[in-house]
């Protein structure tokens, strides 16, 4: 079987074509970060006009690259939500007049059931696991049971991990994306420098909070103006930030490896995906977790956590097994719970 997903739910329009075997054919991912980086964040309705003059060559290059034609997709997966409504509009009517024009049919992808099921495309990861998606909206602790069957135990309360690492290196004046250049920049720095505080991490329960790390970062940087040009101070910054996050993120799944459902549904594998699965020293603690529990490890592939198309043609795929496809328009939506699969 062979589908062709197409993502385009934030800055990034992509497309791939995915076999059910879990062989990636092609995959293209056309990037809009330069178009965002002078405004330092993404940018709605820039986004949404991008997508629409690059959708069509994106997915005619992802055909071509793999050899086929459109006569030769057996089935058609979009991202349906929940993500920026401008961009995901764009990818979801132009997978809607192709399918229409095509007699394939089509499948609705949330967004988010896109990162989670990724770790079965590229780890044939087995249910349930325990899974933890973090990205720069979302910052969650799962329970993956099956396709379309997942249970939060715990999430952000504010801030998500991957906008906490957008706005520190946004005060640092270090750019856009900032998750990447934070964390090259932790790698030079000392983790102990600064105090950091560890949100809830006294606390019961699986919920993260982020926002009083960032807080405190900044209080850093406004009473050492006079520092923030110096470039130990920054990494030192980085290093100290980022070690309070991961802090946060292992502590909450200790409780969530304690939680009693958890525990019930006995999860064999510890997966993290989504973007801010890139940043090395959160991979390499929950690997490390995941080792002392007895659990498998994985992380999707650097180029499959941000947001891709192959993750969108492989979640088709997943749901087009159990008959869920569209039988009935479907309105796209900016927000939509994967509790609501």
């Amino acid at each position: 079987m062979l589908c062709l997903g197409i993502e385009s739910s934030c800055d990034e329009t992509s497309a791939a074509v995915v076999d059910s075997d879990r062989n990636i054919l092609s995959h293209i991912i056309y990037s809009q970060i330069p178009d965002h980086q002078k405004y330092g964040g993404v940018v709605p309705e820039l986004a949404a006009r991008a997508h629409i003059l690059a959708i069509d060559e994106v997915v005619r290059k992802t055909l071509a690259d793999a050899g086929k034609t459109i006569n030769d997709i057996d089935v058609i997966a979009a991202t349906a939500g929940p993500g920026l409504i401008g961009g995901v509009l764009v990818g979801w009517e132009f997978a809607v007049g192709l399918s229409q024009a095509t007699n394939k049919p089509l499948v609705a992808v949330n967004h988010l059931e896109g990162h989670a099921l990724v770790p079965r495309l590229t780890n044939n990861v087995e249910f349930p696991y325990l899974l933890v998606l973090a990205s720069g909206g979302h910052t969650q602790i799962l329970l993956a049971r099956g396709v379309a069957d997942y249970e939060i135990i715990g999430q952000t309360l504010d801030d998500s991990a991957g906008e906490a690492f957008d706005k520190v290196a946004k005060m640092l004046g270090l750019g856009y994306p900032g998750g990447p250049i934070v964390d090259a920049r932790a790698g030079l720095g000392n983790p102990t420098a600064f105090k950091f505080p560890r949100p809830l991490c006294d606390k019961p329960g699986c919920d993260f909070s982020f926002s009083g790390i960032k807080t405190s970062v900044r209080t850093q940087v406004t009473n050492n103006k006079e520092r923030i040009a110096n470039e130990s101070f920054i990494n030192d910054i980085c290093a100290s930030f980022q070690a309070a996050v991961v802090d946060c993120i292992i502590n909450r799944l200790q409780n969530a490896l304690r939680n009693d459902r958890v525990k019930a549904a006995n999860p064999g594998a510890l997966v993290v995906a989504g973007g801010v699965a890139k940043n090395s020293a959160i991979r390499e603690a929950m690997e490390k977790m995941a080792l002392e529990a007895g659990l498998a490890y994985a992380a999707p592939p650097l180029n499959l956590c941000t947001d891709n198309g192959a993750m969108i043609a492989w979640a088709g795929i997943e749901n087009y097994r159990l008959g869920r496809m569209v039988k009935e328009p479907v309105a796209p939506r900016p927000r939509w719970p994967l509790t609501e699969l």
